[in-house]
């Protein structure tokens, strides 16, 4: 979440340098950032028990309180500011690809995380809509780093990013509410005590996400237009990048120092957690990989799809959890675990990926080397 993407690697480094290698340093030990700031939250919540009054002192639009509202905020800008928006051609043009990674993102994603949590979280329900949740929110940030190390299509990974951004937007009040309220009435599923509005949700996304859209897409335009794309991507993205991380690393020490009982009194219910996203990362990806491989694309688009199916926007998803159920609510804690287990699994992914290709892929005209079919 540090440097998201960078369009040119490092200097000195090769693409066939270790994978981990070539994360910044940010990125290589985000699981144990996000756990000191665990501690760092547990400890404060515990030397300060009056925190909770303190930080409802102001609240803002969605009951945020405001310390939270400005932290998830500067936790999603930087992702967008990143987005290349003047590429959406370059993969509306791939049909077979663009059909394939909606259907992934907005069919198939919310679906089987849906299926796992209620499978195996049947008797936690604030986790369990918190997981839901997580899986309505679409990769919009961490995708291009792993795509980026798998060799995959930096182009189509830029421009699926884009499209799933304005796609949230629109589309994840509807989802949202369908998941957790009309589906489960539908199949005979117990909702009792979920009090929930599609009008609330919405008032969040379009916060939480719209207003840094369009600033990541203002300073894009401005920055681009007045000192060029060279200028932007090299000089003033990697001052802006680490600021996603920052944002992340403060809510989540301030979620903790909330919740920071309910965790040391409940770890198991945290470890419960983990097992919904580990089967949702695994079906993901290994399924929209064997996908694209079965419908003819190159090695590069292959990967793309498959990280972007896998990937998950663990910021929205922390943010609509806070704005809808509350800082000190299950939910959120279950948006907070997501990241903590989305990095190292990815990173394995990214070696699984690599041998695919060699294994799968072994001409340059099957991994797009030489120019994507």
């Amino acid at each position: 979440m540090s440097d998201i993407v960078s369009e040119r690697p490092r200097s000195g480094e090769t693409p066939d340098a270790p994978v981990i290698a070539r994360l910044s340093f940010l990125d290589r030990f985000l699981p144990v950032w996000i756990i000191l700031a665990m501690a760092v939250g547990i400890g404060l919540g515990r030397t300060i028990p009056s925190l909770n009054k303190h930080l409802n002192a102001i609240q803002v639009t969605s009951g945020t309180p405001l310390p939270i509202f400005i932290g998830l905020l500067v936790m999603m800008y930087p992702v967008l500011a990143k987005v290349r928006y003047d590429q959406l051609g370059s993969v509306t043009k791939d049909r077979r690809m663009l059909v394939s990674s909606l259907v992934l993102n907005w069919v198939v994603g919310p679906a089987v995380m849906f299926t796992l949590a209620w499978l195996l979280l049947p008797d936690l329900p604030a986790y369990r809509t918190g997981l839901i949740i997580v899986g309505l929110a679409r990769c919009i940030a961490m995708v291009l780093i792993w795509n980026d190390l798998s060799g995959g299509d930096r182009e189509a990974a830029a421009v699926l990013v884009a499209i799933n951004s304005l796609f949230q937007v629109v589309a994840f009040a509807l989802l949202g509410y369908f998941y957790l309220k009309v589906l489960p009435g539908w199949l005979g599923l117990s909702t009792v005590g979920l009090h929930l509005s599609v009008w609330r949700i919405a008032e969040t996304v379009a916060i939480f996400l719209g207003v840094p859209l369009v600033a990541g897409f203002l300073t894009r335009t401005v920055g681009e237009r007045t000192r060029g794309r060279e200028w932007y991507e090299t000089k003033l993205l990697p001052h802006l990048g680490p600021f996603a991380l920052y944002g992340l690393l403060y809510t989540i020490i301030i979620l903790f120092a909330l919740q920071g009982h309910t965790i040391i009194s409940r770890p198991a219910d945290v470890a419960r957690i983990t097992l919904p996203l580990l089967g949702y990362f695994a079906v993901m990806w290994f399924g929209s990989f064997a996908l694209g491989e079965a419908i003819g694309l190159p090695y590069k688009r292959t990967a793309t799809l498959a990280f972007t199916a896998a990937g998950n926007n663990f910021e929205l998803a922390i943010a609509v959890a806070i704005g809808v159920f509350g800082v000190t609510s299950g939910e959120a804690l279950a948006g907070v675990v997501g990241p903590l287990i989305e990095v190292p699994v990815l990173v394995t992914l990214v070696y699984v990926s690599l041998w695919a290709r060699r294994r799968y892929y072994p001409s340059p005209e099957h991994t797009g080397r030489e120019g994507t079919p």
